[in-house]
């Protein structure tokens, strides 16, 4: 029997299984055994298993996002409206058949836009190039999920289950499970907070299931038997996504307004051109982007050439951003914007940098 057979059996199972006390530790162990078949079925076995030349690109700019979605949406549109890239768009399905970049120039930041094929039901499976976009997709900062308004949530729905069964984990932060393998001394588990969804038989049953006898594994909050799975296969992604629901202007006002106030979702007309300045700023707050300039002693700052860095970026991050050499000869900065009380303000290497603020760094 092949994985792909043995994966589908244990869906079927766990599909018919009843979920009450009685079936909980059978369950974890059918989920335990789920996640290791479809990690065997994502690592390419051998030379056949490679990826195919010329799909993945070099990753550049300040920032990656991956465009995915199914035919016929209107990646490619969104592609050519928001970059000077051409993507080949047609009213007919699978029009993009390889990875095509662009970059779209925002607040002075080049962000890398990856229209990929568009992915069919199966995907993870190895259905259509579904295994190489997903890759892909892994890579990225941030994920736009490009979803057809006229279809409601199921494409949602569908797209969100396909990343999720390889390991793509969407709006979702990593759980905050201790989990460290040790030579011997059997298993040691604790908990800081009460445990209402799994427990310490169901943590063993999971780890010998994985041929793990001797761990150290401490919760520090909630979580389910998913959870611990996830951070024992320890090769999950957690990314922010935005819900793109194209084509608003083909489906009433009361469902554009339902759509709209859904959590991380934009709601854009790509052929007209609706919508689309709301999807970049909110694009730009998403991948946690902040502008900062840089300024020489006696003259005005350099409002040409910002650099771009990350939320929650500190003076040590500007100073490697400008030279790798600069923080060994660093004395303090002067900084003006919202990040101080008073502008100029002295600081030192930790003091947390803003959006448009003006650093001038003074050398020893």
């Amino acid at each position: 029997m092949g994985v792909l057979e043995k994966i589908a059996e244990i869906e079927r199972e766990i599909s018919r299984t009843q979920k009450n006390k009685a079936t909980e530790y059978h369950l974890g162990l059918l989920k335990a055994k789920l996640a290791k078949y479809r990690q065997q079925l994502l690592e390419p076995s051998g030379k056949s298993g490679a990826k195919g030349e010329g799909f993945d690109v070099m990753k550049s700019g300040d920032a990656r996002v991956a465009l995915i979605g199914f035919p016929s949406v209107g990646k490619s549109t969104l592609l050519n409206t928001l970059t000077s890239t051409h993507s080949e768009s047609a009213g007919y399905e699978f029009t993009t058949l390889t990875c095509i970049p662009g970059v779209i120039e925002y607040n002075g930041a080049n962000i890398q836009l990856l229209d990929l094929p568009g992915i069919i039901e199966g995907a993870a499976k190895g259905k259509g190039r579904g295994r190489q976009v997903i890759a892909v997709g892994r890579t990225a900062d941030l994920v736009i999920m490009m979803i057809d308004a006229t279809k409601k949530d199921v494409q949602k729905e569908l797209l969100t289950a396909e990343l999720e069964s390889v390991g793509i984990r969407l709006n979702r932060r990593r759980p905050n499970i201790y989990f460290k393998q040790k030579k011997g001394g059997g298993l040691s588990f604790n908990s800081t907070v009460p445990l209402t969804k799994t427990n310490e038989r169901m943590i063993q049953l999971i780890l010998h299931e994985y041929k793990m006898f001797n761990a150290e594994v401490v919760f520090r909050e909630d979580c389910t038997a998913e959870d611990f799975i996830d951070v024992v296969v320890g090769n999950r992604v957690y990314m922010p996504c935005l819900y793109v629901y194209n084509k608003i202007d083909q489906i009433s006002i009361e469902e554009v307004d339902r759509l709209a106030r859904q959590p991380d979702s934009v709601v854009v007309s790509c052929n007209m051109k609706l919508n689309l300045d709301f999807l970049l700023e909110t694009l730009w707050n998403q991948l946690a982007l902040v502008r900062v300039y840089t300024k020489k002693r006696g003259e005005p700052p350099d409002f040409e050439g910002g650099l771009i860095l990350r939320r929650g970026c500190t003076v040590e991050h500007v100073c490697h951003a400008i030279h790798r050499t600069l923080v060994a000869d660093f004395k303090y900065a002067l900084v003006w914007g919202q990040s101080v009380k008073f502008s100029p303000q002295r600081v030192g290497l930790q003091h947390l940098m803003c959006h448009d603020d003006v650093i001038q760094v003074i050398k020893k």
